[in-house]
């Protein structure tokens, strides 16, 4: 780094000063920096002024259904529809992982198959078929294969809601993607780890629980936070089977009253505040995880550091 240095002179100044130099840095000067910050910031203070004054936004209406009772139920869903998705997702996605990491070939042959159907079909054919379940079975019962015993029998369209569809199709994705971060996650762990716990008498439940995971979520929880993030989107999907999530009701609403761009920017609002929202803890887990393995400050504090001259005093070359 290029500095400018201020020099005390040997033999100048108060005696004890007499013998001493005050070296004085200063921070190299970015200007260019400076200038692609300034129309970066010119071109997006463009931009937002221009939707302000936008008159086909139609504020007033973005204002009143901001906070309008419609738009929290249906936020209300698209929040319990995330969480209840991705617990689904981290707790079946683990077993999932598990059996694809064991040496029984039946376990992780179906644990492949699983993650090869749910991953290797788009979300939103997964949402409908779900959505339409009673199409292909009317009834749901459970009792024992091959025989005539039955233990319990409903109607399918009873049983699965649009919103339990919802939830089905979201978790059970989900349980396919979180299921190779983790394994991605158990594998960057060294052997000898497992090898070493074995050695003193663990088992393999206590080694993974123990060992392996707490080590593993360095790996697995940064790309587990962006999942949570994409998840709380894809609810949106929902809203082909009527799932009562934020984006049906806006789409209840605007097939009324034929305002359709303010009450998109409604739900894009919800949705921007939910995502900020989410990005702290998951910030948070980042930095509390990735200690020790280069993860550093937050981009706020980052933004928000002063950086202040550094003053050192060395001796005077004799």
């Amino acid at each position: 780094m290029a500095s400018s240095t201020a020099i005390t002179a040997a033999g100048h100044g108060p005696p004890a000063e007499r013998g001493v130099q005050e070296l004085r840095t200063v921070p190299v000067r970015h200007w260019g920096r400076w200038a692609a910050a300034a129309a970066a910031l010119t071109a997006g203070g463009g931009t937002v002024w221009s939707l302000a004054k936008n008159p086909n936004l139609d504020w007033p209406t973005v204002g009143d259904y901001l906070l309008h009772d419609l738009v929290f139920s249906g936020l209300w869903t698209t929040v319990w529809l995330t969480a209840a998705s991705m617990v689904m997702g981290l707790v079946g996605g683990t077993v999932v992982a598990v059996m694809r990491l064991s040496d029984n070939l039946v376990l992780s042959s179906l644990a492949s198959l699983f993650v090869w159907v749910f991953r290797g079909t788009p979300i939103l054919v997964q949402i409908i078929f779900w959505g339409y379940m009673g199409a292909f079975y009317e009834q749901v019962m459970i009792g024992i294969p091959f025989t005539d015993i039955t233990f319990f029998s409903a109607p399918t369209s009873e049983l699965v809601t649009p919103t339990i569809a919802a939830l089905l199709a979201l978790g059970l994705n989900e349980v396919a993607y979180a299921s190779e971060v983790i394994r991605g996650g158990i594998q960057s762990i060294d052997k000898g780890q497992t090898e070493a716990a074995h050695s003193l008498g663990m088992r393999p439940g206590m080694t993974l629980r123990r060992i392996v995971l707490p080590q593993a979520m360095r790996v697995i929880v940064p790309p587990m936070g962006n999942d949570t993030v994409t998840m709380l989107k894809t609810t949106a999907l929902v809203s082909v089977i009527a799932g009562h999530d934020l984006m049906s009701n806006i789409q209840d609403v605007y097939a009324q009253n034929y305002k359709v761009i303010p009450l998109l920017v409604v739900a894009a609002i919800w949705y921007l505040v939910l995502v900020s929202l989410l990005s702290i803890p998951q910030s948070w887990l980042e930095r509390r995880y990735g200690r020790g393995a280069g993860a550093g400050d937050s981009p706020l504090r980052r933004l928000l550091s002063v950086r202040r001259p550094v003053r050192s005093v060395k001796g005077a070359s004799e």
